[in-house]
């Protein structure tokens, strides 16, 4: 091999290297004010992964754990643990869900709703808080108490991580 055709080989393969820095593909979980540009939190996560979404019931006033699967191009919510009932907990099973008590008394409803995003109104007393990667984040500090705040799963691109958008 020339010399010549080393050069140009090496520098094709710097190309490539520098374009795929600059493509999206590391999933990452993004956190955004509803019409927003700039997210809020966004975590690199894994196809399959899960966070908790948990919050303080508004009519009962009882803790309720949301459980989200991350992919690459919807979130499922997997299942809600709460202790009681309240207006708009499930009572029953049904086509939707499965509803049981589980060994330790909490209620366990298993649904596998596929969404494109989860819009989250951040609320005055429900305490809403993001458990992800070892992480408690608090919703209140991310946006004031009324704001919509969107969960989606977004491809963010290695430049986006080294320039430090995003937590990991």
């Amino acid at each position: 091999m020339t010399r010549r055709v080393a050069a140009g080989l090496g520098l094709v393969g710097s190309a490539a290297t520098a374009v795929m820095g600059f493509w999206p593909s590391q999933l990452v979980l993004e956190v955004s004010p509803v019409g927003a540009g700039r997210p809020a939190l966004c975590a690199r996560m894994r196809a399959g992964e899960e966070v908790v979404l948990s919050f303080t019931h508004s009519v009962n006033r009882r803790p309720v754990y949301d459980t989200i699967r991350v992919a690459s191009d919807r979130l499922t919510v997997v299942r809600s643990r709460f202790d009681a009932f309240g207006a708009g907990m499930p009572e029953a099973s049904t086509n939707e869900g499965t509803l049981r008590v589980e060994a330790d008394g909490w209620l366990e409803w298993t649904i596998h709703r596929e969404m494109a995003e989860v819009v989250i109104r951040v609320g005055w007393v429900a305490q809403h808080t993001l458990h992800l990667k070892g992480r408690e984040v608090a919703l209140t500090d991310l946006a004031l108490p009324g704001t919509a705040l969107a969960l989606r799963p977004r491809a963010y691109s290695w430049f986006d991580l080294w320039k430090g958008r995003c937590v990991r």
